[in-house]
């Protein structure tokens, strides 16, 4: 969901489009060409039909004579004109009421019993359904629906986790709570829910078996770990006991089984993946995420070694071009370091940004990749 902007940051980006359009042409500019970074920059009135509208407003251009310039509503309509029917000057922006629109359909679908329809959150909204999706999506990066499953999820974990080990509660109990209608669908989505059986998970991974071990590589400490389905971890630090300890905080009912010889042979795979990271991980992977974290983390697998993305270009490429902080997130969720290569998401400008193992150790894996 889309973040809010404190009011220094609202009156910063006011005073700065403010000071780019100073002069009576550069303002005529903005409404000739329909500039959405004038908006709140000023406002402009026609003679002719006594209205007032934002610089983007789509209706019919008016002629440069028939045009004054105002620097707020209350300035244009003390001047006599009215606001405009169709840009709704008085009126927050159009993204700041989109905004708002997606925020109250995701309360909603949040303290709701069971998911509401698409139908029911567009008239909450005052949309017909197929725009309120495009808006919602353009927004979250994911459709009300998956918004949907991932929060029940969300509860589902919750649930689990709230009595985990202490024997309270049932599994089924938990089930209806989160907001499946039976056992039956929580079952057959639990596997890309949990990871587990929702038994084991609810006892802290407890009757799992997890294969883990911790090598050494040139940018420090690497633990890797395996499920039945693939590698499930790979983080990297400077302390091996610290990831460990990682690992066992978020299973700490399973069993985990140190490597044995065949084992270490993925570490050692690993470890030249992360001295190499242009050569690939021929290895299963078992990951598991949102809906949205998987498109991202799938977005992030197709960026070619030596190569970079910002994070608009991966939210775009995802179809969810509003959604670059969101896709930001993703990348510090990330479980799988260099095999799933977030490392190689920068910002606009070029710089790093920020990395879940360290800024350094992007840096490193950048050099690396970009060395012929």
């Amino acid at each position: 969901m889309m973040e809010p902007r404190t009011i220094g940051t609202e009156m910063a980006t006011g005073a700065a489009r403010s000071s780019r359009f100073q002069s009576s042409e550069e303002r005529w500019a903005a409404v000739r060409d329909r500039d959405a970074g004038a908006e709140g920059a000023f406002f402009y009135s026609v003679a002719t039909t006594g209205v007032y509208c934002r610089p983007g407003c789509p209706s019919r251009r008016p002629r440069r004579e028939h045009v004054r310039f105002h620097l707020s509503c209350r300035e244009a309509e003390h001047a006599g004109f009215r606001a405009c029917r169709r840009c709704r000057p008085d009126e927050p922006p159009l993204a700041e009421r989109r905004a708002e629109a997606v925020a109250a359909a995701c309360r909603l679908i949040e303290t709701a019993e069971e998911p509401p329809a698409l139908e029911a959150l567009a008239a909450a909204a005052g949309m017909s359904g197929s725009h309120f999706h495009r808006v919602f999506k353009a927004a979250t990066g994911c459709t009300p629906r998956a918004y949907a499953a991932a929060r029940r999820a969300h509860r589902m974990r919750d649930a689990l986790q709230r009595d985990g080990g202490t024997g309270t509660g049932t599994v089924t109990d938990a089930v209806y709570n989160a907001g499946f209608g039976s056992n039956a669908r929580f079952y057959a989505a639990s596997p890309d829910i949990l990871g587990m059986a929702p038994t084991a998970f609810r006892r802290g991974g407890a009757g799992e078996t997890i294969r883990f071990a911790v090598g050494a590589c040139s940018l420090g400490a690497v633990l890797v770990a395996t499920t039945a389905k693939g590698v499930c971890a790979i983080t990297l630090g400077d302390e091996p006991d610290a990831l460990v300890r990682d690992l066992e905080d978020r299973f700490p009912r399973a069993e985990l089984v140190g490597g044995d010889p065949e084992f270490e042979d993925r570490v050692a795979r690993v470890v030249g993946l992360v001295e190499a990271p242009a050569r690939g991980l021929d290895l299963p992977l078992d990951i598991r995420g949102t809906a949205f974290e998987q498109r991202v983390w799938q977005a992030l697998r197709e960026v070619p070694p030596g190569a970079t993305a910002t994070y608009r270009e991966i939210a775009e490429r995802i179809g969810a071009p509003g959604a670059a902080r969101a896709v930001g997130r993703a990348c510090a969720s990330n479980p799988l370091a260099v095999a799933v290569p977030c490392h190689r998401v920068v910002r606009k400008d070029g710089a790093p940004g920020g990395y879940r193992w360290g800024v350094e150790r992007k840096r490193a894996l950048l050099d690396r990749e970009a060395s012929p």
